[in-house]
């Protein structure tokens, strides 16, 4: 054996046991080891006989029952808290699951010179439009984002993202972030939701309709601090659903509907 190919073996070795020692590092993304990596990922959200399943879920969102400031307060927190999203406190790099916008900034394409009094002036919670064509899936290249064929949710692999960001430029939603730094700098670890994973430096995240609640019988955190049915969560596909009786008795508008992507939250203004 030439000194060349000894040489080339020898660092080749040296790079596995590099790949090897790093794995460590990389689980820290799920800190707890007896939680499970995400069951209700790849395959439908059924865990148990009590799971909440559908074939195209959907949020209907009534603006008109919250035109408040920080109506919304209670709704983001309840995310906030079961998902450990953490409060950077840097509008550069916080992070965001469900956030407000004014009217001309969630709802930009929708023109009307007469709105009825009150909308311009109101909150709008926005959040990922969980989109029939997603083009987020479509940029990514280790898959770590992907649309769940049973019941439409789009879904984030922390395992997998690489911090490419790609997915964050094609979303036309803004509804990604991405982790400048540690974010469990920002979190009291005392005092975290142990039942779901925080996340690493370089890791994007956004919202997941709660898959993870929906997989244990429960509607997402947001729905179920809105008492006043201010969000509507259900079946698209199901005519005996609150989200189509909804849709078929009320206006609704979506955000940047004329792009093709199929948003799945629809607005009542």
């Amino acid at each position: 054996m030439g000194a060349d190919r000894r040489k080339f073996l020898k660092l080749a070795g040296l790079g596995v046991l590099g790949l090897g020692a790093a794995r460590p590092a990389q689980a820290g993304i799920f800190p707890y080891p007896n939680f499970p990596k995400f069951p209700w990922e790849r395959e439908r959200a059924k865990t148990n006989d009590s799971a909440l399943t559908a074939k195209r879920w959907a949020m209907v969102v009534d603006t008109t029952k919250r035109p408040g400031r920080d109506a919304w307060a209670e709704a983001i927190a309840a995310c906030n808290k079961i998902h450990n999203v953490p409060q950077v406190g840097n509008v550069k790099e916080e992070v965001k699951w469900i956030w407000t916008e004014p009217f001309a900034n969630a709802l930009p394409d929708h023109e009307q010179a007469y709105l009825p009094e009150g909308v311009e002036s109101r909150e709008f919670p926005v959040l990922c439009n969980h989109c029939d064509n997603p083009p987020c899936v479509r940029v990514c290249p280790t898959k770590a984002t992907f649309k769940r064929a049973s019941d439409g949710i789009v879904l984030m692999d922390f395992h997998r993202c690489i911090g490419c960001r790609f997915c964050m430029a094609a979303c036309p939603y803004g509804s990604r972030s991405f982790n400048w730094g540690d974010p469990r700098r920002y979190l009291d670890m005392d005092h975290i939701n142990r039942e779901y994973p925080t996340r690493a430096k370089g890791v994007v995240e956004k919202c997941n309709f709660c898959a993870e609640r929906l997989a244990r019988g429960q509607l997402p955190a947001c729905v179920e601090a809105c008492q006043d049915g201010a969000l509507i969560f259900g079946d698209l596909e199901d005519p005996s659903s609150e989200v189509r009786k909804i849709l078929k008795t009320r206006y609704t508008i979506r955000r940047k509907p004329s792009l093709g992507t199929g948003p799945g939250v629809y607005y009542i203004i």
